[in-house]
């Protein structure tokens, strides 16, 4: 439980809320604890959602398919990060995408009613959960505002260049390493593997680049 309560000190849902009230919130949220192994589908397209999960170990991907089978990552998460939030705030029934562990992982899962209604008991730290569900919903839609600026560049080369660019920023090193292998990034930026394996060797003749697996250097 101890480990428990250190992974969640550092979630943005429960900022400002003491490890005392956290024990008792826990309960008060209906909180359960799931494992998965490698890719054991958390939430299917379609499944009925009404809970908030929590990352407490391992990594999971967000999927969109289409009806032809087409995937699109829209985001990894980690330990730490959450999922749900925002599809149970919009009242969707059923869930759009799917969540898939990547790896071995642990969730934790909360009810989002009982998140965002105040309890029979008036639990003080109830207000400060609703204040930072507010904060953590205006940062997805600011993550996704920024995912739609960058697979709406027009060809492979700009969408590779603006996520490169991202990743030095988000890092404040010209070297970095992305979460994803081949075929998950040209997923993520929407995009033939092919067509951006060929791209990302021009850039690197070109001298715009170097990568090794997943590891890359910005030279320009």
């Amino acid at each position: 439980m101890k480990n428990l309560f250190e992974i969640l000190k550092t979630v943005a849902l429960f900022e400002r809320i003491s490890e005392s009230d956290l024990e008792h919130m826990l309960k008060c949220l209906d909180s359960k604890q799931s494992a998965y192994e490698k890719n054991d589908i958390i939430f299917l397209t379609d499944d009925p959602i009404s809970q908030i999960g929590i990352i407490l170990s391992g990594n999971v991907q967000i999927i969109k398919e289409d009806y032809l089978g087409n995937r699109t990552i829209l985001t990894e998460l980690s330990v730490g990060d959450i999922f749900g939030e925002t599809i149970a705030c919009a009242g969707v029934i059923k869930s759009p995408v799917t969540v898939l562990a990547i790896t071995q992982c642990e969730v934790l899962f909360i009810d989002y009613k009982k998140v965002v209604t105040t309890c029979s008991t008036a639990c003080i730290f109830h207000t400060r959960l609703i204040e930072n569900m507010l904060k953590l919903l205006a940062s997805k839609n600011l993550m996704l505002n920024q995912k739609i600026e960058l697979i709406s560049k027009r060809t492979t080369r700009e969408k590779l260049i603006s996520y490169f660019a991202l990743q030095t920023k988000q890092s404040k090193r010209n070297t970095f390493t992305i979460p994803f292998t081949r075929h998950e990034l040209a997923d993520y930026l929407c995009v033939d593997r092919s067509a951006m394996s060929r791209e990302l060797s021009k850039m690197r003749d070109e001298g715009i680049l170097n990568f090794k697996g997943n590891q890359f250097e910005m030279l320009q």
